[in-house]
């Protein structure tokens, strides 16, 4: 995998992995307890959060290895209430493997808003896990600080393909956008772009 840019895209692959990790230190603090639990995302409580990003991550190494991602349902039916750390290993292996090659980053993939390059789909997936990773660590109390400079590559992508003022539909699986708090962080910006709110706020 490279790191460098070039005069089209920023490789989203470095941030990809960086996101992963990130999201899987968080996944591993989760306890059972906790499962049933409120988050940001309020049409998932964290188990049916965790549920969604395991889905969705099987979803996307399906498009990496060249499959119908389409197909992929974003859940994940199955797992004990104690596995979802290795799910989630699991499946983003899976998903850095996928997309090693170059090859893939100028590769036309079908994803659920359309058919984009490699790049800008797995750019789409790196805002994604990222919202989600500060989904569940509102749900959590954050027990981690998160990485400012994967919320600063999520918001650019964010602004980039969706819309300052949209309504939510099927094809467009986020709120509208609320107003950005007074003293927002990098992560309460793009949740505000995203129509989320801090719990606190929700």
């Amino acid at each position: 995998m490279t790191t460098s840019t070039s005069s089209e895209f920023i490789d989203p692959r470095p941030f990809y992995a960086r996101a992963t990790d990130q999201a899987a230190a968080l996944i591993r603090t989760v306890r059972p307890d906790q499962l049933d639990g409120p988050t940001p995302c309020t049409e998932f409580d964290v188990r049916a959060l965790l549920s969604h990003i395991v889905g969705g991550t099987r979803r996307i190494a399906v498009v990496g290895e060249g499959g119908d991602g389409l197909a992929v349902q974003p859940v994940a039916d199955g797992v004990e209430d104690d596995g979802w750390a290795a799910a989630y290993d699991e499946v983003r292996v899976r998903v850095l493997k996928a997309w090693e090659s170059d090859e893939r980053m100028t590769t036309p993939v079908r994803v659920p808003w359309g058919e984009v390059p490699g790049h800008a789909a797995l750019s789409g997936y790196v805002m994604e896990i990222v919202t989600h990773t500060w989904d569940l660590a509102e749900a959590l109390g954050h027990p981690h600080r998160l990485d400012p400079e994967l919320a600063r590559f999520a918001l650019t992508t964010a602004r980039q393909v969706l819309p300052d003022s949209r309504p939510r539909d099927e094809d467009t699986p986020f709120d509208t956008r609320r107003p950005t708090p007074e003293g927002a962080d990098l992560y309460e910006q793009l949740a505000a772009w995203l129509g989320r709110a801090p719990l606190s706020r929700a």
